[in-house]
């Protein structure tokens, strides 16, 4: 290869970047430390009723980083012309859905089903940012309309929404502004968490471009994982006896 077309290669590379850049290694890393901080989260609450000292501090780093991560991906360049939004959304619906027997089953919702679990959550997010990037009236009123109603139904409800919607923003833009709104968005989770625990992710994700971590992507691991473990601590559940 000659000097010309290597500095063209890496430009081009380089271009194919988001604003807020982060090895892919260490994204893949990110989403593990979150499918290890919800199951801690969640053995704690469904099986040990909240007595295990800690984790639900760490479990509200979760979300934000499962937010992030899913945020990051969608701001990847041409991710609208690649048509990744309707594949996204189908897929966290399809798999929401079947999360939804045992994340029901378990118990602790409100009418039994309320809210919806975090996967219409991610839904969400994906399908408002789809309408923000078409860059129509149109889709901009669909995307607040999608904002306003369904953050009603969805765990961490607007709040979580808002953090997602963030997390795109900054990863685009690298902005002051997106910064600040982030950082709110992460500060308003209190609301749901009745503690700051989530604004710990963000200096975390801040600091994720400076470690590359050597780690291959799993593409579907989530969507197997999130459902299976909720089966396994229904399972687990029912055998002990352990209600909600």
């Amino acid at each position: 290869m000659n000097t010309a077309t290597a500095i063209q290669g890496s430009k081009e590379g380089h271009a194919q970047r988001t604003a807020f850049f982060v090895p892919n290694g260490t994204i893949e890393a990110l989403k593990w430390l979150a499918l290890a901080l919800m199951t801690l989260d969640h053995v704690n609450k469904y099986l040990l009723h909240d007595k295990l000292a800690g984790a639900f501090a760490l479990g509200r780093l979760a979300m934000p980083i499962f937010a992030f991560v899913l945020a990051y991906n969608l701001a990847r360049p041409g991710a609208l012309e690649k048509g990744v939004y309707p594949r996204v959304v189908l897929r966290l619906l399809l798999v929401g859905v079947i999360a939804s027997v045992p994340f029901m089953a378990l118990g602790g919702l409100a009418a039994g089903w309320w809210p919806l679990n975090i996967l219409f959550l991610l839904a969400l997010a994906t399908a408002s940012i789809w309408l923000i990037e078409k860059r129509t009236n149109a889709s901009q009123s669909a995307a607040f309309f999608l904002f306003l109603v369904g953050g009603a139904f969805v765990e961490f409800w607007w709040f979580g929404l808002g953090f997602c919607l963030a997390a795109w923003w900054y990863c685009k833009t690298r902005s002051r502004a997106a910064l600040l709104v982030w950082v709110f968005a992460a500060a308003s989770l209190y609301t749901v968490n009745r503690n700051l625990w989530a604004l710990v992710s963000i200096p975390l994700i801040l600091a994720a471009p400076l470690v590359e971590i050597g780690m291959p992507r799993l593409r579907n691991v989530f969507y197997v994982y999130y459902p299976a473990h909720l089966a396994v601590l229904l399972l687990i559940s029912t055998v002990l006896g352990i209600r909600m």
